[in-house]
């Protein structure tokens, strides 16, 4: 059926902007409160790790894999806190200090996170999503160390000559595949997209890191993280179904996105991102989007699928956005960056949400 023409207000879109209307999830003022998952010595066949989660998008996993030989403590839990203006309280950073693991997310998501790690001596075990994703080395490490120091003070043809080796070593096929899958996040915290959870190859291999960071640190409990491990992949069966839904549903369809909060997820389906790149770089990187941007917006509009709107973003521009496609006959769906408070596991929260897309694009409602 031929779609209502979207017309977009480029002067009101763009004073929308500059209120606030871009970035990633308000607080609004909201309370966050660290909360442990504590482990039970007495089930555990070794010793109990103390595990320090930064942001909530992983506690599941590491729960899960860490079973009763973890103790989980994860700092920001609240959905309606902006990880990246979060700052944690001297509790929080105490938390860090009696850490034996950390799992931070990474690629300058929780900055503070990294920042609390480094500060800590003797420096915990350290599970970096984004290392392990091939973003960058490891927080806190040795490589890492290196690393900074080699942009810092390295220097001349020897310098550049070791960086270009090292970019082809190191980094190998994952890096070739994430530097295709950020094409249009490059503006983003320092380079890549740092919603890493929202990948679902990246969940599965982050498991097997966690297991094998808990099983260092425990090697008594190795079988007891083996299962853990096994647990988590069975836990995922669900999110797996709901994928293959949307990855059918998905098929020479595509989407816009307010911001690119859901990329990931739409890549793995095979979902065709038509967000006009010059309105996507604007609002990822806070900044105004162009009148020509808007244009193009608009023009999009007119031609996608679905519209997918972050749930945890207020302000003018994306309220204007989503309203035109709605007035437009464009179904809307709204995800959000981190589990609403109260939504439930990492496993409900992702399959509401792929549930919800695959319905929009005329999959199973």
């Amino acid at each position: 059926m031929p779609r209502a023409a979207v017309r977009l207000a480029v002067p009101a879109l763009a004073v929308g902007l500059v209120t606030g209307a871009a970035g990633c999830a308000a607080d609004g003022g909201a309370v966050n409160r660290a909360a442990t998952a504590p482990g039970d010595a007495a089930a555990c066949p070794g010793d109990v790790v103390d595990v320090v989660v930064s942001v909530a998008q992983w506690s599941d996993l590491v729960a899960t894999v860490g079973g009763d030989c973890a103790s989980v403590t994860t700092v920001l839990t609240s959905g309606s806190v902006d990880p990246h203006e979060f700052e944690p309280t001297t509790g929080d950073l105490a938390a860090f200090g009696g850490a034996d693991l950390v799992v931070l997310n990474g690629a300058g998501y929780d900055g503070w996170a990294e920042d609390a790690v480094t500060a800590v001596d003797p420096a915990p075990a350290v599970v970096d999503v984004a290392a392990v994703a091939g973003l960058e080395p490891p927080a806190g490490s040795a490589a890492g160390e290196e690393h900074e120091a080699g942009q810092e003070h390295e220097a001349g043809e020897e310098h550049e000559a070791g960086q270009e080796q090292e970019a082809g070593q190191e980094h190998g096929a994952r890096a070739a595949r994430e530097a295709g899958a950020d094409e249009h996040a490059g503006h983003q915290h320092g380079g890549a997209d740092p919603h890493l959870w929202n990948d679902p190859v990246l969940v599965e291999e982050t498991a097997t890191a966690v297991a094998a960071a808990l099983t260092e640190l425990s090697p008594g409990a190795t079988d007891s993280f083996a299962a853990g491990a096994q647990a988590w992949t069975t836990a995922l069966e669900p999110y797996r179904a709901a994928l293959d839904e949307l990855t059918r549903a998905a098929a020479g369809r595509s989407y816009v996105a307010t911001e690119p909060v859901f990329d990931r997820t739409a890549r793995a389906v095979g979902l065709a991102d038509a967000t006009p790149e010059g309105f996507r770089d604007a609002v990822a990187g806070g900044g105004e989007p162009a009148p020509a941007d808007l244009a193009a917006m608009q023009d999009a509009l007119q031609r996608a699928d679905v519209l997918v709107v972050n749930g945890q973003t207020a302000g003018a521009l994306p309220e204007q956005v989503r309203t035109l496609a709605e007035e437009g006959d464009v179904p809307v769906v709204e995800v959000t960056e981190s589990a609403p408070d109260g939504a439930g596991s990492f496993v409900a929260w992702q399959t509401d949400q792929l549930a919800a897309l695959a319905a929009a694009l005329g999959g199973t409602p």
